[in-house]
Parts: C-alpha cells; sequence; structure tokens
C-alpha cells in the first residue's frame, strides 16, 4: 500500500490531509516538527511527502527538509504547501526537486490530481531503478542455441538505434523481455519503459488511458503515452487493439503528438515505440481489422522470438537460472536438475513457451520434498508415461503394429526428438544415443529422416513417403 507523510505544524491541516487521502485509499503517517519528521523519514521511507513550508518552533523549515530528502531519499516525491505562497517560494521549492507546489487554502480535488500524479511518477522512477539493478531477472537474456543466438544479435544491433521494432512470436516466448533488453541497452534506458496491454484495456477507455483526460474536477490526468516521454512504450499484442485507436496511434506516430481526452491542447511527446504480436497481422490486413498504414510504421525492424521448440538446446539453462531466481526472490530450494531429467525437459512439449516451463520450475520447487536433485520423476508426466512398474504404457497406434514396424515408427519418432534436442547437431546427438555419426546418418536416411533449416537452428522432419 502507498505510505504518505504529511509533514504540517497545524495539527488541524495534517488531520485533514491524512482523512482525505485516507478515504482515497492511501497509508498516511503524519510528522508536527522538523524533528518527529526526520524521526519518521529514518523509521520507514515513505511512498510520497507532503510537506509544509514553514514550521513552527522546529530546527529546520520545509526548504532544509526538501534539500535532505532530495540527498538521502532521491526516489520520494515531495509536495510543497505553504499559506504564505508566493512565486519566489514555489521556484525555490521546484528548483530543489520538489514534485509540486500548492498554495493554502488548498483544493482537494487539486491536491487529489497532484498526489495521484506524483505517486505515478515515483512508481515509474521506482520501476526502472529496480530494471537496471535486477537486470537479471527481467532484462538479461539467456541461451546458447543456435536460435537464441541469431535474436540476440538482432536486439543487440536495434538497441543502437531508435528505430520501431515488431517482435513475434508464440505466446510466452519471451517478447516483453525482448523489448526490455532492447530499452535496458539503449539510450533512453534511464527513462520510462510503459508497457501497454491491448487486449487488456477495455475498448471504450483505450483513449482515455492511452493519451489522458482533461476535466474541471480534476483537471489533467497523464495516459500511458505521455507517461513514457523520453522513454519506451511497448505494446503489447497490438493485433487487438481497436480500429479507431490505430488511427489515433498512426497520428500520434506521425506527428509525436495528441490531444487528450476532453482537452484542446496539444500534447508533444518523444517516445520509442516497440510492438509485439502472436497473431498474423497480414491476414488481419485483409480481413480488414488492422491499417495497413499501421503495420507499415510499427514494422521498420521485424524481429522474430523462437519459441522453446526453436531453441530446445536452452531449455535447461532456463531451468536452472529460473530456480536460481526463485530462491533469490522467494527463498525457495536451490535444487539442480539431473541429467535425466535435462535430457527429459528437453524432449518434452511447452506449448506455453518460457512462461509455462517457470511455472512448471516454481511448481515443483513449492511441492518437492528436499533439497536434491530434481529427477525425472518430479516432472510432469506426459500421457504416454511410465506406469507405477515403471512399464512404458503404448499409445493406441504403437500397440497394435506388427514389431518391425512398431521399431521403425519407434525409432523414427526417438531420433527425431534427438536431433532437435541438439539443434540438429548430428554429432552431439550421435554421442547422446551411443552410436558412430557416420551410422546415424545411415540409420536416419534409412528411417527417412531429413534435416532442414529453420529460425536460425538445424530441425529434423520425415519425408513425405511416395506411393
Amino acid at each position: 500500500m502507498s505510505d504518505i507523510l504529511i509533514v504540517d505544524d497545524e495539527k488541524d491541516i495534517r488531520e485533514l490531509i491524512a482523512d482525505i487521502l485516507g478515504d482515497e485509499g492511501y497509508e498516511t503517517r503524519t510528522a508536527g516538527s522538523s524533528d518527529e519528521c526526520m524521526d519518521e523519514l529514518n523509521a520507514k521511507e515513505p511512498s510520497l511527502m507532503v510537506l509544509d513550508i514553514w514550521l513552527k518552533d522546529s530546527r529546520m523549515d520545509g526548504i532544509d527538509i526538501l534539500k535532505h530528502v532530495k540527498r538521502d531519499n532521491p526516489d520520494v516525491p515531495v509536495i510543497i504547501i505553504s499559506g504564505h505562497g508566493n512565486i519566489e517560494i514555489a521556484v525555490a521549492a521546484i528548483k530543489q526537486g520538489a514534485y509540486d507546489f500548492i498554495e493554502k487554502p488548498f483544493n482537494i480535488d487539486q491536491l487529489l490530481v497532484v498526489v495521484a500524479r506524483a505517486m505515478e511518477t515515483a512508481r515509474l522512477r521506482r520501476e526502472n531503478s529496480s530494471l537496471r539493478r535486477q537486470g537479471g531477472d527481467l532484462g538479461e537474456m539467456i541461451g546458447q542455441s543456435a536460435g537464441f543466438k541469431k535474436l540476440r544479435e538482432q536486439l543487440d544491433k536495434v538497441t543502437k538505434s531508435n528505430g520501431r521494432v515488431m517482435l513475434t512470436g508464440e505466446p510466452g516466448s519471451g517478447k516483453e523481455l525482448a523489448a526490455r533488453f532492447i530499452h535496458a541497452n539503449s539510450g533512453r534506458a534511464n527513462a520510462p519503459f510503459v508497457s501497454v496491454s491491448s487486449a487488456s484495456i477495455e475498448p471504450e477507455r483505450v483513449e482515455e488511458v492511452l493519451f489522458g483526460r482533461e476535466t474541471p474536477e480534476r483537471g489533467v490526468e497523464k495516459g500511458l503515452l505521455e507517461q513514457a516521454h523520453g522513454g519506451v512504450v511497448y505494446f503489447d499484442e497490438v493485433a487487438d487493439m481497436p480500429l479507431g485507436t490505430q488511427s489515433k496511434i498512426l497520428r500520434v506516430l506521425t506527428e509525436q503528438q495528441f490531444t487528450r481526452v476532453g482537452g484542446a491542447d496539444k500534447v508533444r511527446v518523444d517516445l520509442r515505440v516497440i510492438s509485439s504480436t502472436t497473431r498474423d497481422l497480414r491476414g488481419l490486413i485483409e480481413q480488414g481489422s488492422f491499417r495497413q498504414e499501421l503495420y507499415d510504421r510499427l514494422n521498420v525492424v521485424p524481429i522474430a522470438v523462437p519459441s522453446l521448440a526453436e531453441r530446445r538446446e536452452d531449455v535447461p539453462l532456463l531451468a536452472q537460472y529460473f530456480i536460481e531466481g526463485f530462491n533469490r526472490s522467494q527463498g525457495l530450494p536451490l535444487r539442480e536438475i539431473s541429467e535425466e531429467a535435462a535430457a527429459v525437459i528437453q524432449t518434452m512439449d511447452w506449448p506455453g513457451n518460457i512462461r509455462q516451463l517457470r511455472n512448471v520450475i516454481e511448481r515443483i520447487l513449492i511441492l518437492g520434498e528436499g533439497t536434491g536433485p530434481i529427477e525425472s520423476k518430479d516432472l510432469p508426466q506426459e500421457s504416454e508415461a511410465s506406469g507405477d512398474d515403471g512399464r512404458l504404457t503404448l499409445s493406441g497406434q504403437l500397440a497394435t503394429l506388427p514389431l518391425r514396424e512398431a521399431r521403425e515408427l519407434f525409432e523414427r519418432e526417438y531420433l527425431l526428438t534427438q536431433i532437435n534436442r541438439f539443434s540438429g547437431n548430428i554429432s552431439r546427438t550421435a554421442n547422446f544415443v551411443g552410436m558412430e555419426r557416420s551410422a546415424l546418418h545411415r540409420k536416419l536416411k534409412s528411417l527417412g529422416v531429413v534435416t532442414s533449416t529453420k529460425a536460425g537452428a538445424r530441425v529434423a522432419h520425415v519425408e513425405d513417403e511416395l506411393d
């Protein structure tokens, strides 16, 4: 919950402000002097301060406290209030780092608007500071497969430019992680990264959320585009954006300015735009549900984010990375993955990609017993899993075939799985399955298995059989 420290030498004023903010859901603390204020600051850093500039019978006035806060608690926004307000005091407070200045007697709606804006600004500042400090959790790219290396090379190139990027890929494949990586390694790293979920915003509120609004009662409320000024705005699943909003976003991209809902003034913004989608935008353009002009504007640099199926080599590495992350953030056991379990998770289907893998690892750590290595028995069981006695449960198709055909089908599927697991590396596959490289080539040819290149990695498939 948001924690606001209210500092005023007049008890009635500080209690009034505390009651007003409490009614809005904020948690508040109060102080009547500079000494009380410093005690509260030392006890716990607040999310925001509302500070009177004149403090009767105190060692420090509001400007002195403001200087102290900006030195030791730079992320805490400070709103200065005063009954003796004049332009000189306001300018002095702003120069010393105050977020805003409100003159007594203040308007309640004005106070609430300024507090809401200050809290949002502080949230964005903390989020970006956290991203810079915890780059390993949200901004670090993990992998060593050919598909991953190709992605990393593309991302490294676009960090050096200001071009718009369109990230495509399956759900859970790491598109937002890629967007955050671009931001964290670009010249805009110290500016905001604002994520816009096109699918989660109610259609009738999209424009208000993006552009902000102006009302006589609450004044100006900044939208997400204005909050991202100077930084990056990330449109997640851009295909879900309503057509009407698409035309307005197109205008923003063209003019770098917009008008708030209910307002008349133009708001200029400096933004880098990164978008992502799991859908076929060209198909949506043909259907008339996505604008060709917007697609052309957003798709300046298209980058495909590979699925886990295209980078199976990275699965054990990612799993161990998640284990270490959960140990740091939640205190879950710091376990290793056995060689057998590593082999199994590389061959499993991951339709939910990295997100699904992360959830599975978290579940294993929470429900698992002990701190020893994760074994294959700890993993989710496939539909064709071993029974209680260790015997393999055959599928209906395999159980009805003669032994020779069943053996060929098994060998074919087994070798396809292993080749894809090792990203098409025949030498590593041969070493794992215990065959000479030349023998493996002959076996693959006899089974009709061929390799081809896809998304920067070698993958295997079965040749079409001719009648």
